[in-house]
């Protein structure tokens, strides 16, 4: 078998051990991978688009359970673009990434909306209201000149104290029913320290924000 496919709280993408894959419409993006070298694991992720993506929390978890699954390890590095996510096992199809370090910006108007700019390895717009607006912030947002390279777009409701609501805006995808990145950055531009439980339409992801850096904690498993 040279793919298989993989999801995280119905984000659904393609591990593919080869360039030749087909792109249906149910993916929100393919893990190519391009090298696999014991516990280590080298990808590409491409966007159902056909563009490049820096980053992906859900992703990257998704291509280290692959690995898992075929090492029988409880650990893997995964190597996207300038970033090493390391992954552990925690629980049955439950894993814990260290997602590197997290850059909040200040908060700035965009045309008549106020975000605030995250950087988790991959561009953020993270807009605090009510998430039911995001059909119409999300795409304004994403192709907006502010953001040349477009950006990922989040509309986000705090609940309660390390507690959030928000939905997700994909650059090059659309609306997806969760993100890993996006959750970091959610966590980040809302709390900045300490455990933030994210809620979104496909399920719950837990950030935990330390020293400027942030670890995911969400599942994967084969579709």
């Amino acid at each position: 078998m040279t793919s298989s496919r993989w999801h995280a709280h119905g984000n659904i993408y393609l591990v593919a051990e080869t360039s030749e894959y087909a792109m249906d419409p149910e993916l929100d993006g393919v893990m190519q991978v391009l090298e696999v070298d014991g516990d280590d694991v080298t990808v590409a992720i491409v966007n159902p688009d056909g563009s490049l993506a820096e980053m992906s929390g859900n992703g990257t978890r998704i291509v280290a359970a692959w690995l898992m699954d075929r090492t029988g390890h409880a650990i893997a590095r995964v190597h996207a673009g300038a970033r090493v996510v390391e992954v552990r096992r925690v629980g049955r199809r439950l894993y814990e990434s260290d997602m590197g370090e997290v850059q909040v910006g200040q908060r700035e108007t965009v045309g008549d909306i106020e975000l605030t700019t995250v950087d988790v390895g991959n561009p953020h717009a993270v807009v605090q209201g009510d998430p039911a607006d995001l059909p119409v912030v999300g795409p304004l947002l994403e192709t907006h000149p502010r953001f040349p390279n477009r950006t990922n777009v989040q509309v986000a409701r705090i609940d309660a104290p390390g507690e959030v609501t928000a939905r997700v805006w994909e650059r090059g995808v659309g609306e997806t029913t969760a993100s890993g990145s996006s959750a970091v950055a959610v966590a980040a531009a809302t709390h900045g320290e300490g455990e933030v439980l994210v809620h979104f339409p496909g399920g719950d992801l837990r950030v935990r924000l330390h020293d400027g850096r942030a670890t995911l904690i969400g599942p994967a498993e084969p579709v």
